[in-house]
């Protein structure tokens, strides 16, 4: 599983949902899928990200689809329980207005409102079978670099068939896309990799096919 935490590269969480609001605002639905989610901070910091940017009625229509390969991980994060140590680096403004005390002593959950936007499910990447498709924006930021190189490439590749036309795909700040990928993608805005996906047809794996 990989290591995340509360607003882990804020910056380019940020600057992407700045980016992409005036898009989605006045969608009837919103898809994103958080690709490799770990214990699911990072789905939960980008919903806070868009609540905080949206209003109340735009946000009811973004779902943000949580997968990670691990076993035992949707129980857990499917609460939004978390220990009082891993909320520290937020600021106090967000504490305050999107956690409360848990019942569990030393830890803090979510609110309501936040939780009902995200739904966590397990998948593994390197089976090549999306979750789902039309998807409007694809985050997949503290995976891929465990990859080789080759799977990387498959990956992104699943990613873009995944996408709805004129849809967009964040990774990583310190990655680039690999070498087989660029002609999938353009980069949108120069403080995160945030990249608008580019109607081309491609090949994919034998693998490929929708997950149940």
């Amino acid at each position: 599983m990989a290591f995340s935490y509360f607003f882990r590269d804020i910056q380019s969480l940020e600057k992407t949902v700045k980016y992409l609001v005036p898009q989605f605002i006045g969608r009837s639905k919103v898809r994103i899928w958080d690709a490799g989610c770990a214990m699911g901070q990072e789905s939960y910091s980008l919903a806070i990200l868009f609540a905080e940017n949206m209003g109340y009625f735009g946000f009811q229509n973004i779902h943000i689809l949580a997968t990670d390969i691990e076993d035992n991980f949707q129980e857990i994060v499917n609460a939004g329980v978390y220990q009082t140590k891993t909320v520290e680096r937020l600021p106090e403004r967000i504490l305050k207005k999107y956690f409360r005390p848990a019942a569990i002593p030393g830890h803090y959950q979510i609110i309501e409102e936040i939780r009902t936007r995200v739904e966590f499910k397990k998948h593994n990447l390197l089976s090549l079978r999306p979750v789902s498709e039309g998807f409007s924006l694809i985050v997949c930021k503290n995976v891929l670099l465990h990859f080789k190189e080759k799977e990387r490439v498959d990956v992104i590749k699943m990613f873009h068939m995944s996408l709805a036309p004129d849809s967009y795909f964040l990774t990583e700040q310190t990655q680039k896309l690999p070498s087989g990928t660029g002609r999938l993608f353009e980069r949108v805005i120069p403080e995160a990799q945030l990249f608008r996906k580019i109607e081309k047809k491609i090949e994919l794996p034998m693998a490929y096919a929708y997950a149940s």
